[in-house]
């Protein structure tokens, strides 16, 4: 089996399957795979502090929507798992009112996990070097634009990254020092503040 190419994509439409990844250790095991390579649910539980059994059930659950397989060889809980693709999508604006709920539940879930990833960031980040503290970025930037133009953007964004994404897959590529990085994607409309005790 071969590894997913960088810019494999598993797109998710079943609401069961969205609900399923909804889960905060499922969702790590996938990035870790998709990080890590190849590993067991014994090696997985170690670097995410869950046990064998966890790690197992879990990688179960994941491979019956797609999202991990067998990587062979192995038995039981020392066979390795590995990611089907490097990323996961799924509906912008769900066909339904039961994918939508699930689609709600699962941005809910990676919302908050990529908070939790950010917070780690910032209880460390005056013992890190430097050069990282002044490369990292948090701000926001407000914008006039039309929904065409916010699109585009978003674009001309990925274009940017995409060259970068084989470095995922091929350790070769990587530049002495270089370390893995985390680039949210945020945009969305300003919305009105909530004014506490106002009436409707």
């Amino acid at each position: 089996m071969q590894t997913p190419s960088s810019r494999s994509v598993t797109q998710l439409t079943d609401p069961v399957a969205l609900r399923a990844l909804a889960h905060p250790t499922r969702l790590a095991l996938v990035g870790l795979l998709r990080r890590e390579g190849p590993l067991t649910a014994t090696r997985a539980g170690e670097l995410l502090g869950e046990s064998s059994g966890s790690t197992s059930f879990h990688l179960r659950q994941l491979a019956k929507y797609g999202l991990v397989e067998e990587a062979g060889g192995g038995l039981g809980r020392e066979k390795p798992w590995r990611a089907t693709a490097m990323f996961t999508s799924w509906d912008l604006v769900p066909p339904n009112p039961e994918s939508a709920a699930a689609t709600e539940l699962l941005t809910k879930v990676v919302a908050e996990m990529y908070l939790a990833k950010f917070m780690r960031w910032r209880d460390v980040k005056a013992r890190e070097p430097q050069e990282w503290q002044e490369a990292a970025e948090f701000g926001d930037t407000l914008l006039y634009v039309t929904a065409a133009e916010l699109a585009d953007l978003n674009q001309k964004v990925h274009d940017l990254l995409d060259p970068f994404l084989d470095r995922m897959v091929r350790p070769e590529l990587r530049p002495p020092g270089s370390r893995q990085v985390s680039y949210l994607h945020i945009a969305h409309p300003v919305m009105a503040e909530a004014v506490d005790g106002a009436s409707s």
